[in-house]
């Protein structure tokens, strides 16, 4: 049994990696300071299922409040952290901006050097396909320069694994990067298109698809997210005998730090989630086809060659089944 710090426990991926942790046996001890940037109700109703639970221990706490993190580690002790909290959303990051800085950076360093004082085994840390930015190579590759993000929430993930790598190499930190590519699945997140999209035709009011539907993405379902992320969490990384400054690979180090890409490995068209949700729905949208918006990348698309090779694990849930799976509890929890 192994003790893990979850942030962002109340959040989408946050709840179910703690059910999964808890179902194995582990502890969790959660954190999370229950936002409001989504309906605090739908975080409050996860935190609730997991409070039922004798492994789980709750604080309410944000990232930013440096005295309260530096006091649940050093009276806790985590083996593994798993860093979940974060300010997230492209869009939001465009009027937004301070949000992220206070979370994602601030926030961020608080975690590490919460871990480096109290002998955290690994850290294990979101990162996301945002990262990517303006690179046009598919698919996208944790070995591929990520210099030329499009968004300042990009921008704070890749300061995420720059500040992370900072720590693996002064204090020997052992630190894992996860870039995740679209989850989507039961509890989503509702600023995320298949929840908008899902109220939106339910109500019988219109929706806007983005650069006119020609939008890719690797949409990931959640289950598969989590079980990479478990599998990442047992799987410390090791300094890499072979990297050479010489030739700089930006996946691996000298030091103990990896990065990984956790997608679905297979692009799915926007049209194509859509028609699907309609089919589960058993409704027609009405879409108001728009130009793409700031920050938005056209496509994503993971190669998760080093994952499989790491850690034997693909994700691979197909997005009929990961759509039908979401309106399902979608219906249930709203009760429509």
């Amino acid at each position: 049994m192994k003790k893990y710090l979850v942030t962002g426990a109340a959040g989408f991926i946050g709840f179910h990696l703690s059910q999964k942790l808890m179902d194995r046996g582990d502890q969790v001890i959660g954190i999370d300071n229950l936002n409001d940037y989504y309906e605090v109700a739908l975080k409050e109703a996860r935190l609730a299922q997991l409070q039922e639970r004798d492994s789980f221990s709750f604080h309410k706490l944000d990232l930013s409040d440096r005295d309260g993190i530096n006091a649940l580690f050093a009276a806790q002790k985590p083996d593994v952290v798993v860093n979940l909290a974060a300010q997230a959303g492209v869009r939001y990051s465009l009027t937004n901006p301070h949000a992220y800085v206070d979370s994602n950076l601030v926030g961020f360093v608080n975690i590490l050097e919460a871990c480096r004082h109290n002998e955290t085994k690994h850290l294990v840390y979101a990162s996301s396909s945002s990262v990517y930015g303006s690179n046009k190579t598919m698919p996208f590759s944790i070995h591929h320069s990520v210099d030329h993000p499009v968004s300042l929430y990009a921008a704070s993930k890749k300061a995420n694994e720059l500040m992370a790598h900072t720590y693996s190499h002064l204090y020997g930190l052992p630190t894992t990067g996860l870039r995740f590519f679209t989850v989507y699945g039961p509890w989503g997140r509702p600023d995320m298109a298949l929840f908008l999209f899902t109220k939106a035709i339910l109500e019988g009011r219109p929706i806007d698809v983005f650069n006119y539907g020609k939008m890719q993405r690797d949409f990931t379902y959640v289950d598969d997210i989590v079980e990479g992320v478990i599998r990442v969490s047992d799987n410390t990384p090791q300094p890499n005998p072979e990297w050479s400054g010489d030739e700089a690979d930006p996946g691996s180090s000298s030091a103990p730090y990896k990065l990984y890409n956790i997608g679905n490995n297979q692009p799915v068209e926007l049209m194509h989630m859509i028609e699907t949700l309609e089919k589960c729905l058993g409704k027609t949208a009405e879409k108001n086809l728009m130009p793409i918006q700031p920050g938005d990348v056209p496509a994503t698309y993971a190669d998760v060659d080093d994952l499989v090779r790491d850690v034997g694990f693909s994700p691979a849930t197909p997005i009929e089944t990961g759509i039908a799976n979401f309106v399902d509890w979608y219906r249930e929890f709203y009760k429509v």
